[in-house]
């Protein structure tokens, strides 16, 4: 007997094995009916049944080898997506999810084997019926990791949207006790709770930017009419007050009035200049220079410090990398490897670019604006 006229004709018992499988993922199976154990399972069978069905060229056997199957163009979804979307929202794992697959393939082959005897079950059919559900396997894998990525994003993005707002209260109870004057010991403890609190929201915002990004929404702006020589002259006030051992240069020519979105480009400037403060040699000063042309405003951060190799250049901009400290800052804690990530997009946010060059003598990040968004 042909696999897919077996699979036609005992579909009810491969599912029934399939069921008597799902029941045992615990916890997630623990409470679910025999409708939503055997979810979708059907709709697989039948799609592998289709699949093994039809006729198929080398090149196209090498192509769903490669995870190249073709797709139904009226389908946003496979059965096996689908199925893999409802175990994520039912609490399986990537491993139970993939068990499945693994015991489906087992029960179907021996039943079917059994079924042949004592005959020979056809090899090409076997191939097949493998190849489908590999494709199905990656099918749900994919799509799986996607779901629970996307759910993973959206509770970071809530979670560090809540923690403003007791952070805020953090910070405006140390000031307030900074600014009672009681004593040496009390404006100690306030400054260093005010320290740590805007550290901690560097920390936050880059937490929520970085998941605006991962969830395609990307860094949003609002631009208007801003003085680029006020605005970057006000987060280098705050750099320095920060980092009052390193010294920041601030250079500053002609007409630097634009729009822009004043916040995000302090928070860009701010990540360039914190990581060369980091990065760079200690003892030296770090460089902000700012020039304007007709259409656009440029500015770069230069520091002092070892060259940056290429391999380290060509990923400096993707999120999550960070580099071997030169210096003390921060006792070490520089954060999440977002800095450069969050500095990039919000260039790109207001169409611009950010490029770096690093040689023996200096490292320079390079900062181009239109002066129109």
């Amino acid at each position: 007997m042909r696999l897919a006229e077996f699979i036609d004709q005992d579909i009810e018992l491969i599912l029934t094995q399939w069921e008597a499988f799902a029941r045992t993922l615990l916890p997630a199976a623990g409470h679910m009916d025999s409708l939503a154990l055997r979810d979708h399972a059907r709709q697989i069978l039948q799609a592998v049944v289709k699949d093994i069905s039809t006729p198929q060229t080398q090149e196209a056997q090498r192509e769903k080898s490669l995870g190249h199957a073709p797709r139904a163009i009226d389908a946003p979804e496979t059965a096996a997506q689908t199925h893999a979307l409802l175990r994520a929202r039912r609490g399986f794992n990537i491993n139970q999810l993939a068990a499945e697959y693994r015991a489906l393939r087992a029960s179907v082959l021996r039943l079917w084997m059994d079924k042949c005897l004592p005959g020979a079950p056809d090899l090409d059919d076997m191939i097949r019926f493998n190849e489908a559900i590999d494709q199905a396997l990656a099918e749900s894998v994919g799509f799986f990791n996607e779901q629970i990525e996307q759910a993973r994003n959206l509770l970071l993005g809530m979670l560090g949207h809540d923690m403003r707002s007791p952070l805020q209260t953090i910070q405006m109870t140390a000031s307030f006790l900074a600014a009672l004057n009681a004593g040496e010991d009390v404006s100690e403890a306030a400054a260093r709770l005010i320290r740590s609190g805007a550290r901690m929201q560097t920390l936050l915002d880059d937490l929520c930017d970085f998941n605006r990004t991962k969830l395609g929404l990307g860094i949003s702006i609002a631009p208007h009419d801003v003085d680029l020589a006020e605005v970057f002259a006000d987060v280098i006030d705050q750099l320095r007050a920060a980092h009052p051992g390193r010294e920041i240069e601030l250079d500053v020519r002609g007409d630097l009035h634009g729009s822009w979105d004043g916040s995000r480009l302090q928070q860009l400037l701010g990540n360039l200049v914190s990581n060369a403060i980091f990065y760079g040699t200690p003892g030296t000063p770090v460089r902000v220079i700012v020039t304007p042309a007709d259409t656009e405003v440029r500015f770069e951060v230069r520091n002092v410090g070892p060259a940056i190799d290429q391999a380290t250049l060509d990923r400096i901009f993707d999120p999550l990398e960070r580099g071997p400290s030169q210096g003390n800052e921060g006792n070490g804690q520089h954060g999440l490897g977002l800095g450069l990530f969050i500095a990039s997009e919000i260039a790109k946010a207001h169409h611009g670019e950010i490029s770096v060059q690093s040689t023996q003598a200096e490292t320079v990040f390079s900062v181009r604006l239109p002066r129109r968004v």
